[in-house]
């Protein structure tokens, strides 16, 4: 039988983008340089970048040469890249439903039920950096609720 969709293969890696500046006034509460999250996914066929901005949703998948270091770029360009993360199972019940959409919710959801709960981009940063020093990179539900 085959499997529901790629993460049943445990083929994609989820990388996990901070930055951003003040684009809207209400930003400015946030800590420069986490602003904003995004992320990159890899899988057999190349990268998908899923970046969640004002008012819209952008979904790409680049046209890069094999082997391109895409996480590697966002470094160079001076924002913050943590990952690689394999995703847990997707995340289930009441909780996702009520949470608004934000670019943290988003990176949330690609993670999978294991995800850290965090409700601003450093947060997320914060949950993500210490759970990447346990070097267990596979995120599941035990890993990150506490």
């Amino acid at each position: 039988m085959a499997p529901r969709h790629a993460l049943a293969e445990g083929v994609q890696q989820v990388w996990i983008g901070f930055g951003g500046r003040a684009d809207r006034a209400w930003l400015r509460l946030l800590r420069p340089g986490f602003r904003h999250c995004f992320a990159v996914v890899e899988d057999a066929r190349g990268w998908t970048v899923i970046e969640p901005l004002s008012g819209r949703l952008l979904v790409a998948r680049p046209d890069l040469v094999p082997g391109f270091d895409l996480p590697g770029f966002y470094r160079r360009a001076g924002l913050t890249v943590l990952g690689p993360f394999q995703p847990g199972p997707p995340a289930c019940g009441w909780l996702p439903e009520l949470s608004p959409y934000s670019c943290v919710s988003l990176c949330r959801a690609l993670l999978g039920e294991g995800a850290p709960f965090a409700v601003t981009p450093h947060g997320l940063y914060r949950r993500l950096e210490k759970y990447s020093y346990d070097r267990k990179k596979v995120i599941d539900t035990a890993s990150l609720r506490a």
